[in-house]
């Protein structure tokens, strides 16, 4: 992982990102969780600027810290980044469910993946979190431009297949019809959508959205062969952002995983 992680930081020196509403003081973040324990992956698209402000836009920092910044590692600009501060990124990420973790968003999630036995948390560990764009934003991903979305996914490159690659993970779970598309699209497949009935999200005077689940396998992934095949399932609602996801929406979502994938422990 650190050759990963250390491209990705001297990625962050192209002038462009300064248009792409990356935060620009904020380290790249590989994983969630200790990637080379992990044998369930969740994929998101990128990291929430929660994980390095607080409410008010200002630098976590103490205790509230989650990762590394350019002030934490006594930095002024990422091209000065030396091999024990990729070091200090790693153990971030590694630790990360140990510290401060963002719950209000993984717990969520956590839920969701229960009956593979696997989890963020605790003794049972066996998961971690991955992003298709290790970089966090400003921003919401809905607030950036398509310009700067395909910019990010561009530099992002094979990043995630490599991680991927070297890792033992044998599951991974998509949150959300974006990550679903924009996977596909990475991966060049298309995984089989089923029709979920009582996945549907009901909105008042608006149409229901229809509930869909997804589930394929993968050996490559943005032109990395994988060590071994990947089984891959996903859901087309966002689970903390879509309205309208109730308790028994997710309850139902937890039960097809295990009914899927069954106990990966």
């Amino acid at each position: 992982m650190n050759r990963a992680v250390s491209a990705l930081i001297k990625r962050l020196t192209d002038v462009r990102f300064s248009k792409a509403e990356i935060i620009p003081w904020s380290c790249p973040v590989p994983s969630f969780g200790d990637l080379l324990k992990a044998k369930v992956a969740t994929l998101g698209l990128n990291p929430s600027n929660r994980e390095f402000v607080d409410r008010s836009g200002s630098e976590l920092v103490g205790t509230a810290r989650r990762f590394h910044t350019l002030g934490s590692l006594g930095l002024g600009c990422w091209s000065d980044a030396k091999r024990h501060h990729v070091e200090l990124i790693l153990e971030s990420c590694r630790t990360y469910f140990l510290r401060n973790p963002y719950d209000a968003w993984f717990k969520q999630l956590d839920y969701l993946i229960g009956e593979t036995r696997a989890s963020y948390y605790g003794t049972a560990e066996g998961a971690c979190h991955l992003d298709l764009v290790p970089y966090a934003t400003t921003c919401k991903w809905t607030g950036l431009s398509q310009r700067q979305r395909s910019f990010l996914f561009s530099v992002a490159g094979d990043t995630l297949g490599l991680l991927l690659r070297d890792s033992p993970v044998r599951l991974l779970v998509l949150n959300g019809r974006s990550v679903v598309a924009n996977f596909e699209r990475a991966a060049g497949v298309k995984l089989h959508g089923q029709v979920m009935g009582e996945w549907e999200l009901r909105r008042g005077s608006q149409p229901n959205v229809t509930g869909v689940a997804y589930n394929g396998a993968i050996s490559h992934l943005s032109g990395v062969p994988l060590r071994h095949k990947l089984r891959v399932i996903g859901f087309n609602h966002n689970i903390q952002s879509s309205f309208g996801v109730t308790r028994e929406v997710r309850a139902s979502i937890r039960s097809w995983i295990g009914r899927t994938v069954g106990s990966l422990s």
